[in-house]
């Protein structure tokens, strides 16, 4: 019977977790905390990605964001996804987005998201991709969104480029933990 050791699985799990994608660290603009900004990797020839996070509004006054840009996209807007009439619309909001005192907005697939269009280049699974969002009261706060894999739903998601096939696994089950 083959034996493994407790601190050989412990170094296999360390080395996993650090393999990981990381996450955008949070960013502070007055009494706004934007956090886990991220985006998906892009099929070759696409030309729109989405951009999500996440804005809490740590302060007494709303904020509003007004704008994003992006010097890979040719055009960048705030949008959002709702149902109308049971059909899913995406619309620009145009007047920008408010940020209410003590609330926090989650930018998502589906929801809330940054649209960035006529990119550039493609996005790749690792990058960082630095946008600008313009705040009313705030200002200009440059963030990166981490790219993760192409159907990734939410970051440190590795998507379709990190499954496993577990059937192609080897069998430990005669191992024993020592």
């Amino acid at each position: 019977m083959k034996t493994i050791s407790k601190n050989v699985l412990l170094a296999a799990f360390a080395l996993a977790v650090s393999a990981a994608p990381a996450v955008a660290d949070d960013v502070n603009a007055g009494d706004l905390v934007i956090s886990q900004a991220w985006s998906r990797a892009t099929p070759g020839g696409a030309k729109v990605a989405g951009g999500y996070l996440i804005i809490e509004n740590k302060g007494t006054a709303a904020d509003k964001l007004v704008s994003v840009s992006a010097d890979i996209a040719g055009k960048a807007e705030i949008h959002e996804m709702a149902v109308d009439n049971g059909v899913m619309k995406m619309r620009p909001l145009d007047k920008g987005l408010a940020i209410d005192p003590g609330k926090t907005v989650k930018f998502a697939p589906g929801g809330y998201h940054l649209m960035l269009q006529e990119l550039k280049g493609p996005f790749k699974q690792g990058d960082k991709v630095p946008v600008t969002l313009q705040f009313e009261k705030a200002g200009k706060v440059a963030v990166s969104l981490d790219v993760q894999g192409v159907g990734a739903q939410a970051p440190g998601d590795a998507g379709h480029s990190g499954h496993m096939d577990m059937k192609k696994m080897p069998d430990h089950s005669g191992m024993k933990m020592k």
